[in-house]
């Protein structure tokens, strides 16, 4: 059970009321994690500018780019929500999570996630190298904050312990549980 409860829309303030419809009008629906940012309107808003980073990365990068990226970040921090989550992007649109051969492209994305997630002072010489000379300055800006959003999601989702939304439940294949290996198997 989450530390932290979601608003009650039926006894919130106007200004959580009005950044709800806000949020379900751009984007038509209510996670739980949304329901308890929605405490703090600011705080709600800052987190959604994901959306925003995402959109800035989509003319270079495509969604199973995005999602796999994600989707390392979140299983470095042992962050069954958002991994959850980009498990249901991948599986909705044909892909199985365990059997994804990534691109080049999608390799070096997927070792940068982990290496932010992991030690942001730690991300090598040789992965910088690499994000240069494929990505424009620009976009590895927009990349690099992408990453500190997604971190900053994994630590308010493990830190709360927000409830997984039931929606997310058929995807779930992922334990946060420091004793179990990548993947969610027993090692």
């Amino acid at each position: 059970m989450a530390h932290l409860s979601p608003v009650d829309y039926a006894t919130a303030s106007p200004e959580i009321r009005a950044e709800h419809d806000r949020e379900l009008a751009l984007r038509g629906r209510m996670t739980n994690m949304k329901r308890i940012l929605l405490n703090s309107p600011a705080a709600h808003r800052i987190y959604a500018e994901w959306f925003t980073l995402r959109d800035l990365l989509r003319p270079t990068l495509d969604d199973r780019a995005i999602w796999l990226f994600s989707k390392a970040i979140s299983e470095t921090m042992r962050a069954e929500i958002p991994v959850t989550f980009f498990r249901r992007a991948l599986i909705d649109n044909g892909l199985d999570p365990e059997a994804i051969e990534p691109t080049a492209d999608e390799a070096l994305l997927i070792a940068f996630g982990k290496a932010v997630a992991a030690d942001a002072n730690a991300v090598t010489v040789e992965t910088w190298t690499n994000l240069k000379a494929r990505f424009d300055e620009t976009l590895l800006v927009n990349l690099t904050a992408f990453a500190g959003i997604m971190v900053a999601t994994c630590v308010f989702t493990n830190a709360v312990k927000v409830d997984l939304d039931p929606e997310l439940e058929a995807y779930r294949g992922f334990s946060p549980s420091p004793l179990l290996g990548e993947g969610g198997s027993a090692p």
